[in-house]
């Protein structure tokens, strides 16, 4: 699966018109990274699904795309299965429905393609018919929904890409600053919202509207209690490793439910499962997992915990989840983000590893020295393919090294323009 990564810079065309904008508010024009990348995508005739949360901008990617093709004189028919009208539309016949929907046509757009009954014989008939050449762009927010009504293989017949929520650099654009996308997230319709208490208010609709109302669907008559404590508990206990026994029991459920629940978070795009690494040392933590939520203000809503940055007793665990969401973000095809625990205690909050070569990513908030951490040394001196080490911290800036191996003092405030972590996440 593609992911939305292959742009870290902001890019500015300016003789063409590609940026997204946002919401309601069109004196507020944010340029997201990945729309050359889809514009790009307009010129085969694959199926182009973008798939993501609610709410992350997939629905106004869609416009811009195809205001872009409105400006090219292409035929546009835009779906929006929501909508009474059009989901009455697909309801018709699949032989009716096909013969209606390829009538005089370039383009067709479908938002929440996964509520289509019989989506892939609809989506081959379209791409496999050589004569009309008739592009496809649907969007989902649920992969599970996705697999359930794609049963049948559109292998070679789609691209897909994950569309994230907005990273600092493209939040940054509404001129607000890193602790504010640390305590609110990075949900585009935010960037409208000037009022902190109304920003509380939106984020809390999507919890409840959106993630609540979406994922209880789908566990339908099973236990709500147990899941709503579920999501408490991963927010509450986020970047500490999790085992689904002591989960199961302390939500008062079984072992196969919890399993499903996280499943579930993972695959709507509301949580990540970071695996551990482990390799040569007997003592480390194999088949492990932490996890953390994608994005900072969908957590802070179900913790009902909205206080400043450094007000906080959980600064760390935001500044762990403001790095893994930039990092799975942008994470190339040949790269997956790993953590590194021991029984003894050592400790590394992430390892990229690339071509099977691993760069390690320790954050600190506050630093008192210089010296390199201890699990960085432990780690280097046990994995001798080390290519770089990071600490991520508030203060320091600086460069050192330790056995041959280089080791970066970086400021989080920095992290998404470092030269250095945009080539290894390219």
């Amino acid at each position: 699966m593609k992911s939305i990564t292959g742009i870290l810079f902001l890019t500015r065309f300016k003789n063409c018109k590609i940026f997204a904008i946002l919401g309601y508010n069109q004196n507020m024009q944010i340029e997201r990274a990945i729309l050359p990348q889809l514009i790009d995508e307009l010129e085969n005739q694959k199926v182009l699904i973008l798939l993501g949360a609610r709410q992350v901008g997939k629905t106004s990617l869609m416009n811009e795309l195809k205001e872009i093709l409105i400006s090219r004189d292409k035929r546009i028919k835009f779906f929006d299965l929501e909508q009474p009208k059009d989901s009455l539309f697909f309801s018709q016949d699949l032989i009716d429905l096909y013969d209606s929907i390829i009538e005089d046509v370039d383009y067709i757009f479908i938002d929440e393609f996964h509520y289509i009954e019989n989506a892939t014989k609809l989506f081959k008939a379209i791409v496999d018919n050589k004569k009309k050449k008739i592009k496809i762009i649907a969007s989902g927010s649920s992969a599970l929904e996705m697999h359930k009504h794609l049963k049948e293989s559109l292998a070679g017949r789609k691209n897909e890409y994950i569309i994230h929520p907005l990273s600092f650099l493209e939040y940054a654009q509404s001129k607000r600053k890193l602790n504010q996308y640390l305590i609110y997230g990075g949900n585009p319709e935010l960037v409208h919202i000037k009022k902190e208490s109304d920003q509380i208010k939106f984020l809390k609709g999507i919890l409840s509207t959106y993630i609540l109302k979406d994922i209880k669907a789908l566990i339908k008559e099973e236990n709500i209690t147990a899941f709503n404590s579920m999501l408490y508990y991963l927010a509450q206990n986020q970047g500490q490793i999790i085992s689904i026994q002591s989960l199961a029991r302390d939500i008062k459920s079984s072992y196969h439910l919890t399993e499903k629940y996280i499943d579930i978070l993972s695959q709507t795009y509301i949580l990540y499962k970071i695996p551990s690494f482990s390799k040569n040392l007997s003592n480390e933590l194999k088949k492990s997992f932490k996890y953390y939520f994608y994005d900072t203000g969908i957590r802070n809503a179900i913790l009902a915990d909205f206080s400043a940055i450094d007000e906080r007793c959980d600064k760390g665990s935001i500044h762990e989840q403001y790095f893994c969401n930039f990092a799975m973000a942008n994470l190339p095809a040949n790269a997956e983000l790993r953590f590194w625990r021991t029984r003894n205690g050592d400790e590394i909050d992430f390892i990229v590893l690339k071509n099977r070569d691993p760069y390690l990513f320790e954050i600190k908030s506050r630093l008192k020295t210089k010296s390199v951490p201890e699990s960085i040394k432990t780690f280097i001196r046990n994995y001798r393919n080390v290519k770089e080490a990071f600490i991520i911290n508030e203060d320091l800036d600086f460069e050192t090294s330790y056995d041959d191996v280089p080791v970066y003092f970086l400021k989080i405030a920095d992290l998404e323009e470092n030269l250095l972590i945009k080539k290894i996440l390219s």
